[in-house]
C-alpha cells in the first residue's frame, strides 16, 4: 500500500509538473512576434499579447522590461522572467491587458544613467528606449489602448529602466513597479504624482537594495507615497514573488491617470 502511494504521489508530482510546462508553452504562444521599425530604419523587437478585444472598450497597457540576461535578437528571451503572469487566465480575465515586452539587443542597455556615489539620469536616453517610447505612442494610436492606463513595470536592468522612463516621460504612465532596479533621486520631484510600488529582496548581491532605499526616501520626501516590499531572505530574484503577488497585480491595474 505503501509503495502504491509513492507511485501516486509520483505520477501526481509528473502530472503538475508537465501541466505547468503546457500552460507555460501556452503562455508563451499567444504573445505574437513583432517588430517596430522607426522612421530611420532602426529596429525593436517585442513580443505582444492583445485580449480579446470589443469595438468600444479602451484596455490597460502594460509595458514589460526584461533583465540583462535576456537580451539578444531571439524575440524570445524576454518572456523567460515575470511576465508570462500577466498572461495567466486569471489575469486575463480580471484585467483584460494589452501588454509589450520589448527585447533590448545584445550591448545595449534600457537606462541611460552615471554613476558616481548615486545614479544620474543622462540627457538623452538610449537607442533601445527612444524606440520603446515611439513603439508606445504608435501602440496607443492603433489598438484600442486607454492613454490614462498604461503601465510599465521590469526587473534588474529592466528595473532601472522603469525609473529612467517615467522620469524621462513623466507624463506618459499611470503607474510603475520596478523591480530591484533604481533611479535618479534627484528626479523624485518629477515622479512624485505617478504610483510606484518598487520591489526588492534584502540578500540581492546584484542590485544594492540601498539604491531603491534611496528612491523610497527620496519620494516620499518628494510628498509621493510609494508602495515598498523588501524580501527579508531573497537575493536577486525577488521578481519571482513580486509578479506572483496578487495584490501587486489588483493595484497595479486600479491605477489611472
Amino acid at each position: 500500500m505503501k509503495s502504491l502511494n509513492t507511485n501516486w504521489t509520483k505520477i501526481s508530482i509528473l502530472l503538475f509538473f508537465f501541466g505547468s510546462i503546457t500552460n507555460s508553452f501556452s503562455q508563451v504562444s499567444i504573445f505574437s512576434h513583432e517588430k517596430y521599425i522607426s522612421a530611420t530604419g532602426d529596429t525593436l523587437q517585442y513580443r505582444q499579447l492583445v485580449c480579446d478585444y470589443d469595438t468600444i472598450s479602451k484596455y490597460p497597457l502594460v509595458i514589460f522590461l526584461h533583465g540583462s540576461g535576456e537580451r539578444g535578437n531571439d524575440n524570445e528571451a524576454q518572456l523567460k522572467w515575470g511576465v508570462l503572469n500577466f498572461a495567466s487566465p486569471e489575469n486575463m480575465k480580471l484585467y483584460r491587458p494589452i501588454v509589450i515586452a520589448p527585447q533590448c539587443p545584445r550591448n545595449m542597455d534600457w537606462s541611460n544613467f552615471s554613476y558616481n556615489d548615486s545614479l544620474t539620469l543622462q540627457p538623452t536616453p538610449t537607442k533601445p528606449m527612444k524606440l520603446l517610447i515611439e513603439l508606445i505612442n504608435q501602440t496607443i494610436k492603433n489598438l484600442p489602448v486607454d492613454p490614462n492606463r498604461v503601465y510599465i513595470t521590469g526587473l534588474s536592468m529592466g528595473g532601472f529602466g522603469t525609473f529612467d522612463a517615467i522620469s524621462r516621460y513623466p507624463n506618459l504612465f499611470a503607474a510603475a513597479v520596478p523591480v530591484c532596479g533604481a533611479g535618479d533621486v534627484s528626479k523624485a520631484q518629477d515622479i512624485a504624482h505617478i504610483p510606484i510600488w518598487i520591489f526588492h529582496g534584502a540578500l540581492d548581491s546584484a542590485v544594492n537594495p540601498n539604491l531603491d532605499q534611496d528612491m523610497l526616501k527620496a519620494l516620499t520626501k518628494a510628498g509621493a507615497h510609494p508602495g515598498y516590499t523588501q524580501y527579508p531572505e531573497t537575493g536577486h530574484f525577488s521578481w519571482i514573488a513580486a509578479y506572483s503577488d496578487p495584490m501587486m497585480m489588483a493595484w497595479l491595474f486600479k491605477q489611472h491617470k
